[in-house]
Formats: structure tokens, sequence, C-alpha cells
């Protein structure tokens, strides 16, 4: 049976300081409806596709499975950015903060590290939970699939592709960065960090 990823609506944000009801329109309308889109036509293409083919230097099923995790990434990253900034910003909670001081030192090594990814990477600056050793990480990604960790869950998304900002500040991305961290809904945030930590704890080995 062929797989289909519905485009979750509810979470267009709306009202943003810093980030226009109008970047947000470009980026969810255009972006991430078109890697949802993508994303379940190559599903359509992959039920009939010829696996018999398969081949390391080109077919058109080794084609669809690279495009098939771009797409399938942009399209859960753009779910993962929206909710983080999905209605007014919330103050971090003290629970969330000891467990980023507890890996980084402080809550402003953290703050200065996610930065600095987001102003280093072309795609994205990623806050995640590495399943394999417990620990919250800053990652840098270029495009979807690639420079990912495996067992790595995200809780904190943010876009720093051009089309994530260029309407409101053309090629000047330290503002919106600064936008998008006084925007972060941290009970979002904390909500998966709960999550992560019960995953973490199932996984351990006994």
């Amino acid at each position: 049976m062929v797989e289909k990823w519905e485009k979750k609506n509810q979470f267009k944000p709306k009202g943003l300081d810093g980030i226009s009801d109008q970047q947000i329109e470009y980026h969810f309308e255009s972006h991430y409806k078109g890697y949802v889109k993508k994303l379940n036509e190559i599903w359509q293409k992959l039920d009939s596709s010829d696996r018999a083919a398969a081949n390391q230097n080109y077919s058109d099923f080794r084609a669809l499975k690279l495009e098939e995790t771009f797409n399938y990434n942009g399209s859960l990253l753009h779910e993962l950015y929206f909710a983080n900034i999905f209605g007014s910003g919330s103050q971090i909670s003290q629970a969330v903060k000891q467990d980023i001081e507890h890996d980084f030192g402080s809550y402003e090594k953290w703050l200065e590290d996610f930065k600095a990814v987001g102003m280093a990477f072309r795609g994205w600056s990623l806050m995640v939970f590495d399943l394999n050793t417990g620990k919250i990480r800053n990652i840098g990604v270029d495009i979807h699939n690639s420079n990912g960790i495996w067992n790595a869950v995200v809780l904190l998304a943010m876009d720093v592709y051009e089309h994530a900002y260029y309407t409101d500040y053309g090629p000047k991305r330290a503002p919106y960065i600064e936008s998008f961290i006084n925007a972060i809904n941290w009970k979002e945030v904390e909500r998966r960090l709960n999550a992560a930590k019960k995953a973490y704890n199932a996984l351990m080995v006994k």
C-alpha cells in the first residue's frame, strides 16, 4: 500500500515578533508543502519501481530511495521547526535549563554554540537528544539527508536556509537567528525532551 504524508496545517505559526506572517506563508505553503508533495509522489512511484534493476551507479530505484530521504527529512524537519515556534515564545523551564547546563556547562554556552551552528551550516541548526549517550547536542545539517546522528531525537529545529528569512532580512542571517531564539516555544522543546529521556531509559542496557 502506498504511504501518504499529510500536511499538518495546524502548525502554521502567526503573529511572531521578528518573523512576519508573509515570511511564514512563503515558507510553509511553498517549501514545506513542496517537500510533502514530492515525498508522496516518490512513494507512489516506489510502489511500482523495478527493484530487480537496482544499481549503485544509477537506477530509478536508487534515485527514488535517495530523494525519499531528502523529502522525508525535509517534511519532518519543517514540521518540527514550525511546531518549535508555534504560538507565543515561552520562557525556558528550570528543568530544561538544568539539562542543558549539565551537558554544555551553562545555558549561555549552549546558546552561543547553537547560534554558531546556525551561522556555520547551510541548512539547519538542530538541538538533539542523543539516544546513544543520553546527552543533548547541537548538530549542523547542510542538506536534509546528511550530517545527522543516528538515534538522535530533534528537540529544537532552526531552519537557516535562505528561504527561512530572506523575505524579512534579505541576506542577513544573524538577526533572523535572534528572532527565532525569541520565538521558541520551550514547552514544545520540553515535551520532546521528556519523551526522548523516556526512550533513552527504555533503551539502556540493564
